[in-house]
């Protein structure tokens, strides 16, 4: 059966180091995987939130 070049890398690859996937995973789930966002906190968030003016480095006193 024909395996390319990339697929054959692959395969000695992950026999050289069977932790690759599973350190994958971690990696993904480090950046991508995020937990629930609660609503009312965030709510709670954006009213404790203190208005800017348009330029912040001028105040008209």
């Amino acid at each position: 059966m024909y395996q390319s070049d990339i697929t054959q890398f692959l395969n000695q690859l992950k026999e050289q180091k069977p932790t690759l996937e599973a350190e994958q995973r971690r990696g993904r789930s480090l950046l991508w995987d995020k937990q629930p966002v609660d609503l009312e906190e965030r709510a709670e968030q954006q009213a404790s939130r203190v208005q800017q003016t348009s330029y912040q480095y001028y105040q008209n006193f």
